[in-house]
């Protein structure tokens, strides 16, 4: 894949994340952000238990045994929420890949998948396919990213990718040499479409866990894959910068000025506007 540093041009990285449904960008977060963040959430992967049940058995074997994994991030990490969900490049490439789209995109999931020793390849697949049911030929759903918390190697289980396959037949299942990993220095995230096919990779390591967030960005009328009312609550969200609150899913998708309507009014308002005035939380 294709790497750009931090201050790439945004029209750059998205030309090329449509020529190959995914791209590496170096740098984006500094080492005094990595540390806070890493310390905000040590608690939480201290106390997740690898391999720990799912929603669906299937899942389960998704996941595998010997990943830990700690969900609604924006909640539990306000250096995460306010430098990683607003980061600026992020968002500037979903401004030009969703906002087509949409009046407004939203936070998807943000969660760590801290994948340690003896974690196997996960199946290669599309995060889009959790909205199966949207029919074909349709925009792109979603911007999805993998963040490195620490250096990641393909030892330890950098993410698998396979540049092209958003434009594939789904029925097509990629050849070995078509399989490329992300391999990414602390701070550093791959970024890619949902509809590109990708897996974390195997953690061949004796004793390194591949500490990394997954953070997606999907077209704001969607259901979203987190509950991120509830995983950032309103007590929590208003302590946070309006951005995020938005990000979150907190504001109005309105579609007026599209000639359509609204969705997520409170009480005929936006919700974000009563976080700021304290009447939630």
């Amino acid at each position: 894949m294709a790497r750009f540093g931090a201050d790439a041009d945004p029209e750059q990285i998205v030309a090329q994340l449509h020529a190959d449904g995914g791209v590496i960008v170096e740098g984006l977060l500094s080492a005094t952000t990595l540390a806070a963040i890493n310390a905000e959430v040590d608690p939480w992967v201290a106390a997740a238990e690898p391999g720990a049940r799912q929603i669906n058995p299937l899942l389960d074997a998704f996941f595998g045994p010997r990943t830990r994994h700690v969900a609604s991030l924006t909640g539990r990490s306000r250096t995460f929420a306010t430098e990683v969900l607003c980061h600026p490049q992020l968002l500037a490439v979903c401004d030009r890949v969703l906002l087509p789209s949409c009046a407004r995109y939203q936070l998807n999931i943000a969660s760590i998948l801290d994948r340690g020793p003896g974690a196997e390849a996960q199946m290669l697949h599309r995060d889009e396919d959790v909205w199966i049911h949207a029919p074909r030929p349709r925009p792109e759903l979603q911007v999805a990213s993998i963040w490195a918390l620490v250096d990641v190697t393909r030892e330890m289980g950098a993410t698998q990718v396979v540049p092209g396959s958003h434009r594939w037949d789904r029925a097509r299942v990629p050849e070995a040499d078509e399989i490329t990993y992300a391999d990414l220095p602390a701070g550093s995230a791959v970024f890619y479409f949902g509809s590109t096919l990708h897996g974390g990779g195997a953690n061949t390591t004796a004793d390194q866990w591949r500490r990394a967030v997954h953070l997606s960005f999907c077209l704001g009328w969607l259901r979203t894959e987190e509950n991120n009312y509830l995983g950032t609550p309103p007590e929590v969200a208003k302590h946070l910068p309006r951005l995020a609150q938005e990000l979150i899913g907190y504001a109005v998708h309105d579609a007026i000025a599209d000639l359509g309507g609204y969705l997520g009014i409170l009480d005929g308002r936006d919700p974000v506007d009563l976080l700021q005035d304290g009447t939630l939380g």
